[in-house]
């Protein structure tokens, strides 16, 4: 089939489209997550978890890179570029707030995961080690310079305004 079919579909019903699409991506992740945890347990869950994040987060970056013409090593424009196409981008909240000349800080205030556990009276889903895998491999792929510093995530007491938050500072 293709993608021929989709040239005649309005802009509105093609953001719908994507919107929906990132929502199943995220759907399968968590429920490919549970069914790990459940036939062994969180431990191995969030250790294989971090395997996956540690390719899938390179592939990612490199498909925006692409997609959008953001050149190796442009540093931290080309990341903060780069972050907004992430696939969970249009889901959560993410609020970029520049630091210094070399460094700007990345928060999530609201992220669909550990918001729907808040609805549902869920402890905060422990995400600090797969993400300090997932956003250092995501920044090392846009530019190699780029070092990476988690400053809060869960499992990390919630006294904050955000769910997660990342420094991301360019070393010459």
């Amino acid at each position: 089939m293709g993608t021929e079919h989709l040239k005649d579909i309005d802009r509105e019903t093609l953001v719908g489209m994507l919107t929906d699409f990132a929502k199943n991506w995220l759907a399968h992740d968590g429920l490919w997550f549970q069914a790990v945890e459940r036939n062994s347990d969180m431990d191995t869950a969030i250790k294989l978890d971090r395997e996956a994040w540690d390719t899938f987060t390179k592939i990612e970056a490199r498909r925006i890179m692409q997609r959008h013409g953001i050149p190796e090593g442009g540093g931290l424009e080309a990341l903060k570029k780069a972050l907004a196409y992430r696939l969970y981008a249009v889901l959560n909240v993410q609020v970029i707030t520049d630091e210094t000349p070399t460094s700007f800080i990345f928060k999530m205030e609201d992220c669909r995961v550990q918001s729907a556990r808040k609805r549902k009276n869920m402890p905060p889903f422990p995400c600090k080690s797969v993400g300090i895998v997932e956003y250092t491999e995501f920044a090392r792929t846009i530019d190699p310079r780029i070092k990476t510093e988690c400053l809060a995530c869960p499992p990390d007491e919630m006294e904050r305004d955000y769910y997660c938050g990342w420094k991301f500072t360019l070393e010459e």
